[in-house]
């Protein structure tokens, strides 16, 4: 009866956290770019502070009509909203805020990540075949060049991590994490970090959505809630993103006071990685295609092998 009351107990609030910490990064996003950007609308609506934009949206997309394309999949149309938004959830439920504060303690708890966050380009494929639209078609080919490009130097940094901590757990690796990693693993956070801003198609790397090149890429044929469910998903990406990159290179619940309090440690160390990724969003302009993979091959992917080797040297003098 124990287990299976700690069991609901840790489905529930994985749930409860999926639900409500996308939602607070896009409110966090509205708030920080009407600041960066001096926009007023989001500033007011609903009085202090714009507190109701959030609900606003949300009004929004539910009076809007739910269409279908005559010439579209159906069932793959319906479907491709949800497929891209469950791989966060499983995510989300395999990382840490605590040691006993997670919903799954996997052994493999990094590999099953890594593994399910990949599947998320399979709700933008869907949805750009499903849509029956070729410029749709267009930007679900462009999520899948992209993620092939930029998965390796995700995984090849991450790896690095667990080389040095000597485990794909995550809730090992926040254990094994000391402040000289902050020096010792920065470029293979750098490089995580970019990596990661690529594979949730975020800007600077939006090519495939590119509105204003190709009407929003593979979800020009959304509306309504289903759009709305592609959004959700991209800020439940930033969540997961920021939550890994928290628990691998930041160390997770480490900080000053007790470890009692280190949930809290972490959840603002989630929050501060989570406006770092809307203040790119604002500073930097899109990159070209060309940009995006030349950076990606050229770049990113020799500095995290020279992360893992420096890793490995590391490991075994020390």
């Amino acid at each position: 009866m124990t287990v299976m009351l700690e069991f609901v107990v840790r489905v529930v609030g994985v749930l409860v956290a999926f639900l409500v910490a996308p939602l607070l990064v896009g409110q966090a996003e509205h708030k920080v770019m009407a600041h960066m950007q001096s926009r007023l609308g989001p500033m007011y609506a609903g009085g202090f502070h714009g507190w109701a934009q959030l609900v606003a949206d949300g009004v929004k997309f539910v009076q809007k009509e739910s269409v279908v394309p005559a010439a579209a999949d159906k069932r793959v149309f319906e479907w491709a909203p949800i497929v891209a938004i469950l791989p966060y959830l499983a995510a989300l439920a395999a990382i840490p805020l605590a040691p006993g504060i997670v919903g799954a303690d996997l052994d493999a708890g990094l590999f099953f990540v890594l593994a399910v966050m990949s599947i998320g380009v399979l709700g933008s494929l869907m949805a750009g075949w499903g849509s029956g639209n070729k410029y749709s078609l267009l930007g679900g080919l462009r999520v899948a060049a992209q993620l092939m490009s930029y998965e390796l130097p995700f995984v090849l940094s991450a790896a690095s991590v667990a080389v040095a901590a000597g485990s794909l757990s995550l809730t090992e690796i926040g254990h094994a994490w000391n402040p000289w990693w902050l020096l010792w693993q920065l470029p293979g956070m750098v490089v995580f970090f970019i990596a990661g801003l690529a594979e949730l198609q975020r800007p600077p790397f939006d090519m495939p959505v590119a509105d204003s090149e190709v009407i929003f890429g593979p979800y020009t044929e959304y509306t309504g809630l289903r759009f709305a469910m592609f959004l959700l998903a991209e800020y439940a990406g930033i969540v997961v993103l920021a939550g890994l990159t928290t628990v691998l290179f930041l160390g997770g619940w480490s900080g000053p006071g007790p470890e009692s309090i280190g949930w809290i440690w972490t959840l603002l160390k989630v929050g501060v990685v989570s406006v770092v990724v809307i203040w790119v969003r604002v500073s930097f302009p899109r990159m070209r295609a060309d940009q995006l993979q030349k950076l990606a091959w050229q770049g990113l992917v020799p500095v995290a092998l020279f992360q893992l080797a420096l890793t490995g040297i590391g490991v075994i003098l020390f």
